[in-house]
């Protein structure tokens, strides 16, 4: 009972945290519980229990609703690169899991940790790159169930407003949770169980972005987010360099 308790606990620090995140710099949600929950469970269950907050708070970055008709048009080709690319990695690797998913959750966190702070951005290129950037965020949102690489830099190089780039990552992120979460059901990783509990982590997840949204005002974004990755850094080298060795092992 305690034990459960001191786990629940955890859970509900984990996705006040992730809240404060996405309310300081608008994303960061899904990545950092992804990164925190794997410590301590397998990468798909903590994936399931993403779902419902994750759909919810990038509904909400997704308005005004009336302004997203012009982003499909410019976005289109990586929502439908991303759909194809979770379900088709889904069908040949089924819900993230085991050593190797928190080997490359880890790869993938330290990838996306360093590109932010080099301030690498992603050259502008032909619309139909769109469709390649998003199977390829379709295989790591599969694989890792994190989804912000590669399409938040490709977000990124489209050169779009500030509130625009906002939008159309609440976009992105939704479509690549609901795919996601097709993955889950179809993999029999995600319960009503799990329905429940990710419905109950909506409200820590929304004390999180409210005082996010209030730090907002007092601090840097700037040094917030460089602190937010490396921060990811260290827990990407912490998650792989743990479950490397015993992958190792089991092969050698």
């Amino acid at each position: 009972m305690q034990a459960s308790l001191t786990l629940w606990l955890a859970v509900v620090a984990i996705f006040i945290a992730a809240g404060t995140v996405k309310g300081v710099i608008g994303l960061g949600l899904p990545t950092i519980s992804m990164a925190l929950l794997a410590l301590f469970m397998l990468p798909s269950h903590a994936a399931a229990l993403l779902v419902v907050p994750s759909l919810l708070s990038n509904l909400w970055q997704m308005r005004p609703l009336n302004a997203l008709a012009p982003l499909l048009r410019r976005t289109w080709q990586l929502q439908l690169g991303t759909v194809i690319g979770t379900l088709l990695a889904g069908l040949v690797w089924g819900a993230p899991a085991g050593a190797w998913a928190s080997v490359i959750l880890g790869i993938v966190l330290c990838v996306y940790a360093a590109s932010g702070l080099a301030g690498w951005q992603l050259p502008p290129g032909p619309p139909r790159r769109g469709v390649a950037m998003g199977l390829a965020t379709g295989v790591v949102t599969a694989i890792s169930g994190v989804f912000v690489m590669p399409a938040v830099p490709y977000l990124q190089s489209l050169k779009l407003e500030r509130d625009a780039l906002v939008q159309a990552m609440g976009l992105s992120f939704t479509v690549s949770t609901l795919a996601l979460s097709v993955n889950l059901a179809a993999a029999g990783a995600f319960h009503l169980a799990d329905v429940a509990t990710s419905c109950a982590l909506v409200v820590p997840t929304l004390i999180g972005m409210s005082l996010g949204t209030a730090l907002r005002r007092r601090l840097s974004p700037q040094t917030f987010r460089r602190c937010f990755l490396i921060s990811l850094a260290v827990l990407g080298v912490y998650l792989a360099g743990s479950a490397l060795p015993g992958m190792l092992t089991r092969h050698g």
